[in-house]
């Protein structure tokens, strides 16, 4: 079988934010609306590797570097996000996991007026979904994010960190980005004998032993942050069909779900908590069929079910997967692994004579 190899069929690509910009509407830096409140927006800055998404463009994850499709994984803006901020001298929590929703279309919050009149730097920081029970560290202006992998189809994202002078601030404008995995396949066959290609039908793949919970601590002050991984893992049905595969890396196609696509828009790939590789853990499994044929007049039947298992470990640098990565694993089945002609070298000679004397028996 064709073994997994980084350069060029491992493609990483950094995974940028999925939300949309919002258009400001925002009170003056004294009013109150009667609320004893200050409203604060938060303009949602989106980026790609770095560069600013047009207004009104549809925001999605950055797709395979080598291609024009995006990863499509918004936001949901029925869920908020959440706001913490912290003096930037003493490292006093100031605001406390504060949830932030969308009103009219913004994204924003209200906050204790009283709060505002503290002549200090506070440094922001958000995180989205929102959770409850987040953990918030003093001592070291830490917060930690529980995840597991049923919390939200996107993945949890985290903010870069804001610092800005409450008494001049009236929004925080905040940047996101992934903190998780993006995974996914592309597979061809890569039968070298002609004689051989075009006779395998893709029927499962499997990622075994991925990470699908952890606590992330987020260091504010540092605007960098770490992954607990907890020790939870699940294996990952990525396709399940009847679906031909296509001859040579020109033909390679994205694995959906029951469908090999040319998009990886329209592929399957799923969220997971950046984790360590080790050797003989984590693998994909590909199940495969093989149509009949005939080769130089012998029939071959078919076969089913045949398993190709592609170890992960030596596939990334340091056998470690990073946060906010994007990562297409490039799967290759080869026919002729299966099949080998047996030809025969012979040397045909005369019948050899010999006698032995004094013996009765040769």
């Amino acid at each position: 079988m064709k073994t997994l190899s980084l350069k060029p069929l491992v493609l990483l690509a950094f995974v940028a934010l999925a939300l949309s910009s919002c258009t400001l509407d925002l009170d003056t830096p004294d009013s109150d609306n009667g609320t004893g409140k200050r409203k604060i927006s938060f303009p949602v800055k989106v980026t790609r590797d770095g560069e600013a998404i047009p207004e009104g463009a549809i925001t999605k994850t950055k797709g395979d570097i080598y291609e024009s499709e995006d990863r499509i994984a918004t936001m949901d803006k029925s869920r908020s996000f959440g706001l913490v901020g912290v003096d930037f001298e003493t490292g006093t929590l100031i605001l406390d996991n504060e949830a932030v929703g969308t009103v009219s279309g913004q994204y924003q919050g209200f906050f204790d007026k009283g709060l505002w009149d503290i002549p200090t730097v506070v440094s922001f920081s958000a995180y989205y979904p929102h959770v409850a029970n987040l953990i918030y560290g003093d001592e070291y202006a830490t917060y930690s994010i529980p995840f597991s992998n049923a919390d939200t189809e996107a993945g949890p994202l985290v903010s870069k960190t804001v610092q800005s002078a409450l008494d001049q601030l009236n929004m925080v404008p905040l940047e996101f980005q992934h903190i998780t995995n993006d995974i996914g396949f592309k597979i061809c066959d890569v039968t070298v004998d002609p004689a051989l290609q075009g006779l395998i039908h893709l029927r499962k793949v499997v990622a075994t032993k991925i990470a699908s919970a952890g606590i992330f601590v987020n260091d504010i002050q540092a605007g960098d942050g770490f992954w607990h991984r907890r020790g939870y893992y699940r294996d990952e049905l990525v396709f399940e069909g009847d679906a031909k595969v296509g001859v040579g890396m020109e033909n390679e196609m994205f694995i959906g779900k029951n469908s090999l696509v040319p998009r990886m828009a329209d592929s399957y790939r799923f969220y997971a908590i950046p984790d360590e590789i080790v050797m003989g853990k984590q693998c994909v499994e590909v199940t495969y069929d093989v149509e009949e044929f005939t080769l130089n007049g012998f029939t071959y039947s078919a076969l089913t079910n045949q398993k190709a298992n592609y170890m992960l470990y030596g596939i990334l640098p340091d056998n470690v997967m990073a946060y906010g990565r994007q990562y297409t694993f490039h799967l290759g089945l080869d026919t002729g692994k299966l099949y080998k002609e047996i030809t025969f070298d012979a040397t045909v000679s005369d019948w050899e004579t010999k006698i032995y004397e004094n013996n009765d028996e040769f």
